[in-house]
């Protein structure tokens, strides 16, 4: 129950057999050993949607395959479910103009983009990518793998093109 716990616990880096031991304080390793492959068995049960494999040294626990295009819905689902359009309009300017800073977001946005910045980083979609030269140093953001995953992108090269409108062609919205 312990060791269950401790390798939940570490997730995807999962722990050695000696960071166990260390973490118990036991100095039986071949006992260990014994209680991990026991519970390996364990979980090799049908009825389970975890497995505990052993990578190397390194003991964790991951989804069985057959749970991946389940997993694969859900998180297209949760990622992009409540995304209102403000977010969505934030983070497709960060994608076509990464990196990016915030102040240069709202000047694309004409409205403070915080909060829609925060909502974005998250749910990983972004992150930060450095600081500009630009006084006070700002974050830069870009996008995440998570989200070329949500929007199933190989490379941002992908993305639609984009129309560019001259000054010009814009129609006034009030006469003079």
């Amino acid at each position: 129950m312990i060791f269950e716990g401790l390798l939940f616990l570490s997730g995807d880096e999962g722990l050695t057999v000696e960071q166990l031991a260390q973490a118990v304080e036991m100095n039986d390793i071949s006992y260990i050993e014994q209680v991990l492959e026991e519970m390996m068995k364990e979980y090799e049960d049908k009825y389970r949607g975890i497995e505990l494999v052993r990578f190397g040294s390194i003991y964790k626990f991951i989804t069985k395959v057959s749970i991946h295009p389940y997993a694969q819905k859900l998180f297209q689902q949760t990622t992009m479910k409540g995304l209102s359009n403000a977010a969505l309009e934030t983070l497709a300017i960060i994608a076509y103009r990464q990196p990016i800073t915030r102040v240069e977001i709202e000047e694309i946005r004409g409205v403070s983009s915080d909060v829609m910045i925060r909502k974005l980083l998250g749910r990983n979609l972004i992150c930060e990518c450095g600081r500009s030269d630009a006084p006070g140093k700002p974050f830069l953001y870009k996008v995440t793998d998570t989200f070329m995953d949500a929007f199933q992108l190989k490379s941002l090269e992908e993305l639609p093109q984009l129309e560019i409108v001259q000054d010009d062609e814009i129609e006034p919205l009030f006469e003079e």
